[in-house]
């Protein structure tokens, strides 16, 4: 474990994968690395329903619940306060609720100019919601599982609003990705990963809203495959990879 930490705290992938091959040997890491091959397949929508993920047609269509809860809470909140300023005197009258209702324009010239900005605010705000917490540990622990499971190092995670995140570092897929190169099992094994945490609200709940930073990972990953895969082949490739990400949870269980 010490030398597992050691690891860790250097952010060095290749001694904390020979840490946990050795705490595997002497039993304690048992499920490490214990699916690191996997075969892909046509996967339908009515698989991943009758294995539990709710609304599975929608899994892969990036929710804007926070963003359009954001968005209506500034609108009427300054179009309520400008209606109140109006009965201002004098110029106080005018001015005031002209400048109230500007912020909703800033807003949204924010959001179109800098969204990178904008997402902050709305991540801070999400957490109004009180599925949020539980969503951000239900996701990102699913992460972490599956990468655990098919032989992937965890470095480092985070569990903060607007951070949320598992720190997988892999010197050898870094160089498959910078080159382009990836191959049909190294894409395999990272699309499982990658729609872990979709998959992980979806069994929980009947909406995913924490899934457009995973599925721009995803495609990232899509975009470096030799060969390329085609529309159809992506769309699969994303379902199977959800439904593994269920079975992977089922054996982790049992």
């Amino acid at each position: 474990l010490k030398a597992l930490g050691s690891a860790i705290d250097k952010k060095d992938s290749q001694e904390a994968r020979q840490a946990l091959d050795q705490l595997k040997e002497l039993g304690w890491a048992k499920r490490w690395s214990s699916q690191p091959y996997m075969s892909r397949r046509t996967t339908s929508l009515r698989e991943l329903t009758n294995l539990g993920i709710k609304n599975a047609e929608n899994l892969a269509i990036p929710s804007v619940r926070n963003d359009a809860a954001f968005l209506f809470t500034v609108v009427g909140t300054t179009g309520f306060l400008a209606v109140l300023a109006g009965q201002l005197p004098g110029d106080w009258g005018f001015f005031v609720p002209y400048l109230t209702g500007s912020i909703s324009l800033v807003v949204l010239a924010i959001g179109s100019i800098s969204p990178g900005l904008l997402q902050v605010a709305i991540g801070s705000f999400s957490a109004v919601f009180p599925d949020y917490q539980e969503r951000i540990a239900r996701h990102e622990a699913a992460h972490f599982l599956v990468a655990y499971l098919t032989g992937l190092p965890i470095l480092g995670y985070s569990l903060d609003i607007g951070k949320e995140h598992v720190n997988l570092v892999d010197d050898q897929l870094q160089k498959l990705l910078y080159s382009g190169q990836l191959d049909q099992k190294e894409v395999d094994r990272l699309a499982v990963i990658s729609m872990a945490g979709l998959a992980a609200e979806g069994l929980e709940y009947d909406k995913v809203v924490g899934q457009s930073a995973d599925l721009f990972t995803l495609q990232r990953f899509l975009n470096r495959t030799k060969p390329p895969l085609g529309k159809a082949q992506q769309q699969n490739l994303t379902r199977w990879a959800g439904a593994h990400r269920r079975v992977a949870s089922e054996e982790q269980q049992g």
